[in-house]
């Protein structure tokens, strides 16, 4: 009997506002994981090195983050997800996250890509903005040299001129050539970076599209930065998708990777 192909859902806000946030956000993703019958990672930073100003708000650290993230793994039983952006990070990180993220912009540091992949986690790189995604095969190669065995790279657009953002569906397929997970971000496909005085922009009324078209292309699975708020979330506000809007997306992803991955 063929098994059925389920997506891998990654969902979370973009960085741990605080620990109560953080767990309200990860009872309701369970939630609506259960009323779908469908498992999901939940996803938080512990820290945005990369803000577009100095002012903007970081997270709570490395140490008090894992220690929200264990929470949440501890209360609700979901994976974790979280990046790192230097060397010294990982070790620690790797004691609580199921998975461990390279951020786009770091996608090509050699040092960082085998610090991680010898931790024996699942990793996960975003594709960076300014890369091919053949590139892509080379991040792929340090990973695997260094023992990685589980691999998950993530398209979330490429740069298209200034302050915006444009998804090439080939890369999916193209990726998938290498033998790894490839994970569409919807979220981050639609920021306008640097856009607004001081921080990224978005147009969250594309993330429907945007991930539909992404099963139709073949996406292995998908990642939603959601927020209970967005117009008062501490990052990347203008681009997630609101926590009310997730299910009714999801059902319809279902749909389509359903037709795409195991038939009609």
């Amino acid at each position: 009997m063929k098994k059925v192909k389920v997506p891998i859902l990654i969902v979370g806000p973009c960085v741990i506002e605080s620990e109560k946030h953080s767990l309200k956000m990860a009872q309701e993703i369970k939630k609506i994981a259960r009323s779908l019958k469908t498992d999901v990672i939940f996803k938080s930073s512990f820290d945005k090195a990369n803000r577009t100003s100095l002012d903007s708000y970081r997270g709570p650290g490395l140490q008090k983050g894992l220690e929200i993230l264990s929470l949440v793994k501890k209360e609700t039983g979901l994976k974790i997800l979280t990046d790192v952006h230097e060397t010294y990070q990982v070790k620690e990180v790797a004691k609580v996250a199921d998975i461990i993220q390279i951020p786009a912009f770091l996608c090509r540091q050699t040092d960082l890509l085998i610090a991680t992949a010898r931790t024996g986690k699942t990793v996960n790189v975003k594709k960076g903005q300014f890369l091919s995604p053949y590139d892509m095969f080379f991040v792929v190669e340090k990973l695997k040299k260094n023992g990685a065995k589980k691999i998950m790279l993530t398209e979330r657009g490429t740069f298209f001129g200034y302050n915006n953002l444009v998804v090439d569906f080939r890369s999916i397929p193209v990726m998938k050539e290498f033998n790894v997970d490839v994970i569409f971000d919807a979220t981050h496909s639609v920021q306008k970076p640097s856009a607004s005085k001081g921080k990224s922009g978005g147009e969250p009324q594309f993330i429907s599209t945007l991930a539909k078209a992404a099963a139709a292309a073949g996406a292995d699975g998908f990642f939603f930065e959601v927020h209970n708020n967005p117009e008062k979330a501490l990052s990347d506000g203008a681009n997630s998708l609101k926590l009310s809007q997730f299910s009714a997306l999801i059902e319809e992803i279902f749909k389509i990777f359903k037709v795409v991955n195991n038939g009609k």
